[in-house]
């Protein structure tokens, strides 16, 4: 499988297999914020817990980076596109690292970055994702190679490199897969093969480190509002609207809209926080009921009008 290119990285370090921090501002002359805090009732931010997001330049992993920050997390974000990350990670105050998920160097470097800068590391949300639609005697030997790296393999390299810190600290591991991995549709052979795969990796994680404290769970999404699913919209609906291409293609949703990236971000959250504390190796639709109807009785619902 051929090597993806390694990503140009802003402000490049002294070392170079590491994961950057774009436009690094020079804390010299502000207090320690590793340390205890002086404030009765508010946790000493040594305390709060460290949240690692990959794939979290846009759509649902920059809703998980400001959804964890406003809740207290100290929230770590990585993807390859250094421009967008950085105003991620500026507008919810995560701090941003620059490496590309499918290498496995990088992967190494960007965890051991992550635990060094805030010592520890307490969940992990795996959401790189890219979609390379073609049917079975179309696709490109290199557009699924690329698919399956980005949406599997990466999953497979964070999780390695992350466990046993995860371990340490009691924590857990979030895949953010897709309904395409539940449910067979034509025309996305390397999406849903690799989406599916991220959901069983996941459950082998849950099995395997559940013993040592760890808890891994998939979230699935239906539709979603997002840059990469509006890319998709346009391409597929001829000239419609967004709004319009989304309200077709959500015809058969009991709730009949997509997601907000939000939405799924509360799930993933939820999942990583202690109030899920008894759940490991589960798949978690956010979907808006989408899996639960029965396509076979499609046709006998006077609700619905298929195209």
């Amino acid at each position: 499988m051929p090597r993806p290119a390694r990503p140009t990285r802003p402000d490049e370090p002294a070392r170079n297999d590491q994961p950057t921090r774009p436009d690094q501002p020079d804390r010299s002359d502000q207090p320690d914020q590793t340390g205890p805090t002086d404030q009765p009732g508010r946790t000493a931010p040594s305390d709060r817990p460290v949240l690692l997001v990959a794939g979290a330049s846009s759509g649902i992993g920059a809703a998980v980076a400001a959804r964890g920050t406003d809740g207290g997390a100290r929230v770590a974000v990585c993807a390859r596109r250094a421009g967008a990350l950085r105003a991620v990670a500026d507008a919810c105050g995560a701090t941003p690292y620059v490496a590309d998920v499918t290498v496995r160097g990088e992967v190494d470097e960007l965890v051991a970055a992550v635990v060094r800068d805030h010592g520890r590391l307490d969940g992990v949300v795996a959401n790189a994702g890219t979609i390379r639609p073609g049917g079975l005697l179309d696709l490109s030997d290199e557009d699924w190679d690329a698919t399956l790296r980005t949406n599997l393999t990466s999953v497979f390299l964070l999780a390695r490199a992350a466990l046993p810190h995860l371990a340490a600290a009691r924590g857990a591991f979030v895949t953010v897969g897709s309904v395409a991995g539940l449910r067979a549709a034509a025309g996305a052979s390397a999406y849903a093969a690799s989406k599916a795969g991220a959901g069983m990796l996941t459950s082998v994680i849950a099995a395997e480190f559940g013993p040592h404290g760890v808890r891994a769970n998939t979230v699935c999404p239906g539709w979603t509002r997002t840059e990469m699913a509006d890319e998709e919209m346009r391409e597929f609906t001829g000239g419609l609207s967004l709004d319009a291409a989304y309200a077709q293609a959500t015809v058969l949703v009991p709730q009949r809209r997509a997601a907000a990236a939000e939405e799924v971000a509360d799930a993933v959250l939820w999942l990583l926080g202690p109030r899920s504390s008894y759940v490991n190796g589960a798949t978690l639709t956010v979907d808006g009921g989408l899996t639960s109807v029965d396509a076979g009785r499609v046709p006998f619902d006077f609700h619905v009008t298929p195209r």
